[in-house]
């Protein structure tokens, strides 16, 4: 028997996914002042694009948690 389709905790669900999201942005930024001179230009550049793909993420989740209002 499938089980029933419960969205009434969907919009609670994704601030928590936005929530982690926003704090592996931060703790890279974080890592990156820290270390950053210990690392290699490319590395840098590759966080700071996962970082921009992280925000767009956020965003995108943001208009889902509205269309679950």
């Amino acid at each position: 028997m499938a089980n029933p389709d419960n969205r009434e905790d969907n919009a609670k669900k994704i601030e928590q996914i936005i929530s982690n999201t926003e704090q592996k942005i931060d703790q890279s930024k974080d890592f990156i002042a820290a270390h950053g001179h210990e690392m290699a230009e490319s590395d840098k550049q590759d966080i700071s694009d996962k970082n921009e793909r992280r925000e767009t993420s956020i965003n995108s989740l943001r208009n889902e948690i509205e269309d679950e209002s």
